[in-house]
């Protein structure tokens, strides 16, 4: 039996805002990020109650805010919400106290919905080598942004562990479906037949190296109607394997916390010899 996770990052607006705030004049790309939380979200959260399974919502403040009414939607279909930044800013792009400034805003508005994520996903999983610590240093127990195992396991921090849930492209949607002019985000839209093949063969072999799967989607790209069917052939897929369980993050984390044989290691920086490679 291996663990599948079924997680949505309600980005709307904002990982078109961090490219400039002059997008915000264009009607045009901001109705399509809208279409996620006003749309998508009701519809993803219909499918999940079609088939009585837990889902992770990982949501930004900043979105949190504008959408209250989705936020308050998940919740109250009994689902997770994780952490996923204030503003949608890479930490790559940030120094640290800006980091940590938009790290505990996100965390003062989703308390406000009475939220105390227990999980953490960076914007475009750029985390730095300090942000594990950052968010052990919050209480939060597991992040969801690494790709160097497709296994859970205990990060070591300075802060403390954290459960790691990798994480990677291939069970991403944004690579299979999102085009906009501008900002020049143009991937092909790919047909959602071959997404669906992509993701179950994923999950097969997944169940053949007993792996955890984890599926990244974004409201706006796959809440449209024939890409919501991609989910259900993925579900019904997942389900009639006989040895799937869907699962919340947080839950699969204490599942990974609890086991005494979940893999151990720290995070190691890349430290380059000075002069090999340009800057």
């Amino acid at each position: 039996m291996i663990q599948a996770i079924l997680s949505f990052d309600v980005d709307a607006e904002t990982p078109i805002l961090v490219e400039g705030r002059r997008y915000a004049d264009n009607a045009g790309v901001m109705s399509h990020q809208a279409y996620g939380p006003r749309v998508a979200v009701p519809r993803i959260l219909a499918l999940l109650a079609e088939y009585s399974l837990p889902a992770t919502f990982f949501v930004p403040g900043l979105t949190a805010e504008r959408y209250p009414e989705a936020v308050e939607r998940i919740l109250e279909a009994g689902h997770e919400v994780g952490h996923h930044s204030y503003a949608h800013f890479s930490p790559f792009d940030q120094d640290e106290s800006a980091e940590r400034a938009d790290f505990e805003r996100a965390l003062e508005v989703l308390d406000r919905f009475g939220v105390r994520p227990e999980g953490f996903r960076c914007p475009s999983w750029e985390p730095t080598w300090r942000t594990p610590a950052l968010v052990a240093e919050h209480g939060l127990s597991y992040d969801s942004s690494l790709m160097d195992d497709d296994r859970p396991y205990l990060l070591e921090t300075s802060s403390g562990d954290l459960v790691e849930l990798p994480v990677h492209w291939s069970l991403d949607d944004w690579e299979q479906y999102v085009y906009m002019p501008r900002p020049a985000f143009k991937s092909a839209i790919e047909s959602p037949r071959k997404v669906l093949e992509l993701w179950t063969g994923e999950l097969d072999a997944m169940r053949r190296h007993g792996c955890l799967f984890v599926l990244t989607c974004h409201p706006f790209l796959s809440g449209r109607p024939h890409r919501v069917e991609v989910l259900r052939g993925l579900i019904e897929h997942a389900l009639a394997a006989g040895d799937v369980e869907f699962v919340e993050a947080r839950e699969a984390a204490r599942r990974a916390r609890a086991e005494p044989d979940t893999a151990r290691r720290a995070l190691r920086p890349v430290e380059v010899e000075p002069g090999l490679y340009p800057e």
